[in-house]
């Protein structure tokens, strides 16, 4: 399908074993891979070296946050695996970012805003006095003086972002159906990408699915709605 590069895969699976079983049967579909910690703990640079080997382009999603001088160091480190893309955490502050941006060779740096799994209520626990679209905007604009390539914000947060800075935006959060789980703040591939998102990150709903390859490519038909209501 055309509009593929606007999907990327949450491989947010159990085993390196269970990941790899899942692109033999929806690979094609899904060109573009997101890896977290838990693969990547336990299957190193060896599952990023066997997923790139097959095609796909790795996003690594790690969102370091550290002094500049250490998460410099490992985007350095990072950089020379032949990654797509790779998260840190906007709240780290621009010379963080700055010291980032000066290692990442041609990976992509994606800066997190928000993670999506906060409402408000629990925001305000670990941020008083600070509502949340204040720091969506102060990050995105951060995170665009310090030069990153891209923003990762949930869909409900897109306008603010997007007003706030000239940047990619990568969205997860995607609900196709309504679901019970630990994401606070969702929409539909069809509304996200009509609202301006680049790039859906999609996990559960692509990987638990009964007919994985009919859910990729239900989720690909509503991008290109989507895509068709932005025009």
């Amino acid at each position: 399908m055309k509009n593929t590069s606007k999907l990327i895969v949450a491989l947010d699976l159990s085993t390196p074993e269970e990941a790899l079983s899942y692109l033999d049967e929806t690979g094609d579909l899904l060109p573009f891979v997101k890896i977290g910690p838990g693969l990547f703990f336990q299957g190193g640079k060896a599952l990023l070296k066997e997923i790139m080997a097959r095609g796909h382009r790795v996003f690594l999603d790690l969102k370091l946050h550290d002094i500049p001088n250490t998460v410099a160091l490992g985007v350095r480190a990072l950089s020379e695996l032949g990654l797509w893309a790779l998260t840190l955490h906007t709240c780290g502050g621009v010379p963080m970012m700055e010291a980032a941006v000066r290692e990442k060779g041609e990976m992509l740096l994606w800066g997190v805003t928000v993670l999506t799994s906060l409402d408000d209520a629990q925001w305000g626990e670990v941020h008083p006095l600070s509502p949340m679209d204040k720091a969506l905007e102060a990050r995105a604009r951060a995170a665009e003086r310090a030069c990153l390539d891209g923003l990762v914000c949930s869909p409900r947060d897109l306008g603010t972002v997007r007003r706030a800075a000239s940047l990619m935006t990568v969205v997860p959060g995607i609900r196709p159906s309504c679901r019970g789980d630990d994401q606070a703040r969702t929409a539909g591939p069809r509304e996200a990408v009509a609202a301006g998102a680049d790039y859906l990150v999609v996990g559960r709903p692509l990987i638990l699915a009964h007919d994985r390859r009919r859910a990729a490519q239900e989720i690909l038909m509503e991008i290109e709605e989507g895509l068709s209501c932005r025009s």
